[in-house]
């Protein structure tokens, strides 16, 4: 009977666990979503040139670029070059400016 009773507390700390990655990405994405960046799609982002263009962003998760925090060190399709690149805020870009991002698309997979 105790080890029972170990046995289903030890399961449910385990699904306890497995949601706590889940919970984070999804307050990641209503965070930055709050803030005015689109979140958990594509994203325009900002190379440290200057050069904008649309890249998928999943907060706390990244499969072509090495996660920095807030940043991501990732290939420019701009410029053709390795940079850190964030987020910009949609309602900071003009219209020039959004249509350029979305005619550079990176790489859909690494």
């Amino acid at each position: 009977m105790l080890i029972r009773l170990l046995l289903k507390r030890d399961g449910e700390m385990a699904r306890k666990r497995a949601l706590i990655p889940l919970a984070m990405i999804g307050l990641g994405i209503v965070v930055g979503r709050l803030l005015g960046y689109p979140m958990g799609g594509n994203v325009v982002v900002r190379c440290r040139r200057g050069h904008l263009f649309t890249t998928i962003w999943v907060p706390f998760a990244s499969v072509k670029s090495l996660r920095l925090g807030w940043w991501r060190l990732q290939r420019c399709p701009v410029g053709h070059h390795w940079s850190l690149v964030n987020p910009v805020k949609d309602s900071s870009l003009t219209d020039e400016e959004r249509t350029a991002a979305h005619a550079h698309k990176d790489i859909r997979l690494p």
